[in-house]
């Protein structure tokens, strides 16, 4: 039975009860508020997701094998939150015995880990620590193996060469022939939130979203004087004061009415970084934060207004309408059960009929940033993406709307484009934003409310 509820009381008493860093900024909790809120989480995944998904993929042992710091992607969303590494080798063991029966969670290892866990390892009676792994093994006779060996997906390819190799060596040859890929388990544990974190998602989201307004802001911002890698490392520390990380280093980047073409991979890795700001800028940012094992991913925009501006101009509002209309084509084929690929496909035809110049590179995100799930699109794959594109579309996963439109701008005499990215959630009642999205350039500066013309 889930314990979505009596977390909430836990949840409500850290939000009054921790300090905030500004008035407008969400509360960030103290490392032993996180490691609470962590284990009950993962203690809640464990209990309750698990089991369904296994008996989803028809695996009924998943063997995870690691060593350490060279943890498995998925034994590190699994390791409680006082485990910062795996220790020498940790072996997890999920047996489900059928009937509706709760699964045995083993630990090939000395000592617990954490509270669900228990060490199954009798030193005194196996030596060798995988014969104590075959031990359990015999015992269960599973009738499928589940090893993270994966094609497709890194998140699921987590057994190395070696350990791979010693442990058929001393798996019985009558056993060798159940194991099989636990790719599509592996995928589906990374991919699918819960409700206890989908309580907590939205606010992460949320902070994300409040520290690039900060950034995009007079307050960070002086135009003339600030570069954009002034505006990036702003971000980096503000991410560092509040105690928390990025998962990738953030990017600014500026489109202007000069003569230069802009190209929107300069924003992955050849941006000017001394580039002054200067007024009629449209600026843009790719951002993300890492917090409570969750991940952010967003792209939003700001104009520097000019001398006499007090409002974005009238063709870059119409240029970020037709970004905001290719988000809106997008989520709207998110069906269950459809690939990457369909989807992909389907929305950039719906694109190609109303006019709007689009290119579609999103993907999942949860446990890591560039998630595992159905790959949708990427910048230089606008025909599909073989293999993680093939993957259907499940309810309970959280996705990085991420796209762009290109618009000609006659006014600048050159063709812009308006990258977004934005955070999203699909269930059974479809999709929404986690914490919205963008729908207005920002300005820098902010209209002044007390001073008249």
């Amino acid at each position: 039975m889930s314990r979505i509820f009596p977390i909430l009381p836990i949840f409500l008493f850290l939000l009054v009860s921790t300090i905030t860093f500004s008035q407008s900024l969400p509360i960030v909790l103290t490392e032993r508020e996180r490691a609470l809120a962590v284990d009950d989480i993962l203690e809640d995944r464990i209990e309750n997701l698990l089991p369904t998904l296994m008996r989803r993929e028809g695996i009924d042992m998943w063997v995870i094998i690691s060593r350490e710091y060279n943890e498995d992607p998925v034994m590190k969303t699994m390791l409680p939150s006082t485990w910062l590494s795996a220790r020498r080798r940790t072996i997890m063991v999920f047996f489900d015995p059928g009937a509706g029966k709760p699964l045995d969670k083993l630990a090939i290892a000395r000592y617990d880990v954490g509270t669900l866990l228990k060490g199954e390892w009798d030193i005194s009676s196996n030596p060798d620590q995988w014969d104590a792994l075959v031990k359990v093994i015999k015992e269960k006779n599973p009738k499928k193996i589940g090893l993270n060996f994966s094609k497709n997906y890194g998140h699921a390819d987590g057994l190395t060469y070696n350990e791979h190799e010693e442990f058929l060596q001393k798996l019985p040859k009558e056993f060798q022939s159940k194991i099989v890929s636990a790719e599509k388990l592996a995928v589906g544990w990374l991919e699918t939130r819960t409700e206890k974190e989908m309580i907590i998602y939205p606010m992460i989201c949320r902070i994300s979203h409040e520290i690039i307004e900060e950034a995009f802001s007079e307050k960070v911002i002086q135009p003339g004087i600030t570069t954009i890698d002034d505006v990036v490392w702003f971000l980096r520390q503000r991410v560092t004061d509040l105690g928390l990380e990025t998962w990738f280093h953030p990017t600014i980047d500026i489109q202007r009415a000069d003569d230069q073409k802009f190209d929107h991979l300069r924003t992955f890795s050849k941006r000017p970084g001394n580039q002054v700001i200067l007024p009629g800028d449209l600026l843009h940012c790719d951002f993300g934060i890492t917090y409570l094992r969750l991940n952010t991913d967003q792209q939003q925009h700001a104009y520097i207004l000019k001398p006499g501006e007090t409002e974005v101009p009238q063709y870059l509002k119409k240029a970020f309408a037709n970004g905001n209309r290719l988000q809106d084509i997008l989520v709207s084929q998110f069906k269950s059960g459809k690939t990457g690929n369909q989807i992909l496909l389907d929305a950039l035809a719906q694109a190609e009929k109303e006019g709007i110049n689009g290119s579609i590179y999103t993907h999942p995100i949860g446990s890591h940033g560039h998630a595992a799930g159905p790959t949708i699109g990427l910048w230089d794959q606008q025909k599909g993406v073989k293999g993680s594109g093939d993957y259907p579309l499940f309810e309970n996963t959280a996705y990085s709307i991420e796209l762009n439109a290109a618009t000609k701008i006659d006014e600048w005499n050159k063709t812009i484009r308006i990258m977004l990215e934005e955070d999203g959630y699909f269930d059974k009642t479809g999709f929404r934003f986690i914490n919205g999205r963008q729908k207005e350039i920002f300005v820098i500066p902010r209209p002044s409310t007390n001073l008249g013309k």
